[in-house]
């Protein structure tokens, strides 16, 4: 009877020091067993973005709510989590910040098989810069591993007036550097969410002025104007207001210049494109 006892007294005594969180070794999860909400894993977009300075980040261990942490990395890119301290996750992928935690938490004799996830909350330690005809140019954070060039264009204001279609993207991807034109207008017709590249910490975006062609003599409204895509002589006329009563579609030139450089003298078909920094002269008709 007094055996009995003991060993129920010694039951209860374990059973106290489990629930208070005495016990350090903790069991390997039941890979069968259903995740908690707060620990869903990264997406792989999320997984090959590496943590800087200034990012907001959830760290969270399966079965261990108390092990929850919402924190930012700080300067030196490190962050304090419970049991292990200061540990360092600036500069690595998020599988990797991952498997930190865990060997620390494992090494330490915390636990036995810690699975560790690490959402990506804000993206604050990376930036984009956005130059050119844009009405805010500057440098903008990337508040989000899936940030896309048409995100920074619109955090930048968007494009101008003058503003060029194409855009180009300069960075580097794998170490290697890269430099890529988008057509804004290309990837609005077409709706390809491909071709709306995702952006990474330190890319440049620049948006060259848009072309232009010139329009001069017996023109109603002489001057510079944008060259719109796939523009004929005829509409270049057009836009400069038509002709004058003094002037005649006969002996209408373009002055352009070649590619060596050289300027050449051009006498175009009505339905002939108009090129870049195109020179048309309107002459005045003799009769």
């Amino acid at each position: 009877m007094r055996l009995c006892k003991l060993r129920a007294l010694a039951a209860l005594v374990a059973f106290a020091l489990l629930a208070s969180g005495w016990a350090r070794a903790q069991p390997a999860p039941d890979p069968g067993a259903p995740a908690p909400a707060a620990a869903a894993p990264a997406t792989a977009d999320t997984a090959e973005y590496r943590l800087a300075p200034g990012d907001l980040i959830r760290i969270t261990v399966y079965q261990s709510p108390d092990l929850t942490l919402e924190t930012r990395v700080d300067e030196t890119g490190s962050v304090s989590y419970p049991l292990i301290g200061a540990v360092t996750l600036g500069g690595l992928s998020v599988a990797a910040a991952e498997e930190t935690v865990a060997r620390k938490l494992r090494d330490g004799g915390f636990m036995v098989a810690p699975h560790v996830t690490i959402a990506v909350l804000q993206v604050r330690g990376s930036q984009v810069t956005v130059l050119g005809q844009v009405a805010r140019p500057g440098k903008f954070p990337l508040d989000s591993t899936d940030s896309r060039l048409t995100d920074l264009i619109a955090l930048a204001g968007g494009v101008t007036p003058a503003g060029s279609d194409i855009v180009v993207l300069t960075g580097t991807r794998d170490g290697k550097p890269v430099r890529r034109e988008i057509d804004l207008q290309g990837l609005a017709a077409q709706g390809d969410p491909a071709g709306n590249i995702r952006l990474q910490a330190g890319d440049m975006l620049y948006v060259d002025r848009a072309p232009i062609f010139y329009i001069y003599g017996e023109i109603q409204k002489p001057g510079s104007y944008r060259l719109e895509r796939g523009m004929t002589v005829m509409q270049a006329v057009a836009t400069g207001g038509g002709l004058t009563p003094k002037g005649t579609q006969r002996g209408l030139t373009i002055h352009r210049r070649g590619a060596d450089g050289a300027v050449q003298v051009v006498e175009p078909h009505l339905d002939d494109p108009i090129r870049p920094d195109d020179v048309v002269t309107i002459r005045e008709s003799l009769f």
